[in-house]
């Protein structure tokens, strides 16, 4: 995208966007544009986030002058159009950038909003770790005839996570998680919940037995949830309690691990949040605590992996529901 717009490079008029990189979250967009900023520093080519969550004059004001490459989340986009604080008649590249995370977040119809608003003359690139039948559909809309690029289709995670999982009881978890960090004298976590409000009364229970965490989910202001996120990424913070919005937006170096305290729904969201360690060829470990009514989950986990996670059992807590052996070949009912 930077050579193309580079080698083309105009005077941009007022107002308008050269290509825009549409992502579903506020961390995404934020993460994007700070490659973007970094990979386009020896070129003559300007790029912005707008997001929400935020004061959008100072959005306003930077887009006056004209972008070269715009990343957005969809609502506020969707805001700016609405303002004419931007025009898109230049636009020459669209990108979709983590299509099925939008879908599942219920943007489909802002997305479509957008699109029904660009020249029809243009690139359209759309990127998404599923390839499901409404992030095809979705394709579709965007262009008719779009050819499809698969890399590395068969590789499931990355083969420096040892991963294994813990089969626990649902009212002892924040007991077991407190007791890992502190017997295996953890240096960084990052956890992940199902929800928001999950994610506060883990921070409190944490707290009671002497764990400084803290956490981000889309119920904080986005100013908290950046300075918060700075803290984990310096190491200031050593413990971050994350829902699962954050999954495919947090990118740190060196993270030792990620503890899965809820297990995700879908099965491929498992694989989106192990991610977050072992990057870059480094080690991680990814942790998953297991309840008998997981089991399900778990079977359709274990199969995309093609393989049964690892299980071990922690002294002092025994498990009363016993959660069975995994079936590889179990798939699960469609929600």
């Amino acid at each position: 995208m930077l050579q193309k717009l580079d080698s083309t490079e105009g005077e941009l008029r007022g107002k308008s966007i050269r290509a825009l990189i549409l992502t579903p979250t506020r961390e995404l967009a934020v993460q994007v544009e700070a490659n973007v900023a970094e990979y386009a520093k020896y070129l003559n080519l300007s790029s912005l986030a707008v997001y929400g969550g935020v004061d959008s004059e100072v959005q306003k004001e930077r887009l006056e002058e004209g972008i070269d490459i715009l990343v957005a989340t969809p609502g506020r986009l969707l805001d700016m159009a609405y303002q004419r604080a931007l025009f898109f008649s230049d636009l020459e590249i669209l990108v979709l950038d983590e299509a099925d995370r939008m879908l599942d977040m219920g943007f489909i119809d802002d997305l479509n909003k957008i699109i029904d608003r660009l020249p029809s003359d243009r690139q359209s690139l759309l990127f998404s770790a599923t390839l499901t039948d409404d992030v095809r559909y979705l394709a579709d809309t965007v262009y008719d005839d779009a050819a499809e690029i698969s890399i590395s289709p068969n590789k499931k995670t990355a083969p420096k996570i040892s991963q294994w999982l813990i089969t626990v009881d649902k009212d002892t978890k924040s007991a077991l998680l407190s007791h890992l960090i502190n017997e295996q004298q953890w240096d960084q976590a990052l956890i992940f919940v199902e929800k928001k409000h999950s994610a506060a009364k883990l921070v409190e229970q944490l707290g009671k037995r002497g764990i400084t965490a803290d956490s981000i989910h889309s119920g904080r202001s986005q100013a908290i949830r950046e300075q918060i996120l700075a803290d984990f990424k310096s190491g200031k913070l050593k413990f971050l309690v994350a829902t699962g919005i954050a999954a495919r937006g947090i990118d740190i170096d060196d993270l030792s691990r990620v503890v899965n305290y809820d297990l995700p729904y879908p099965a491929e969201d498992y694989i989106h949040r192990i991610g977050r360690t072992g990057r870059a060829g480094a080690s991680g470990e990814a942790i998953s605590f297991v309840s008998k009514n997981d089991f399900k989950n778990l079977c359709a986990i274990e199969s995309l992996l093609g393989h049964i996670i690892q299980r071990k059992e922690i002294e002092g807590f025994p498990v009363k529901k016993v959660v069975p052996i995994s079936i590889l070949d179990y798939l699960p009912k469609r929600r």
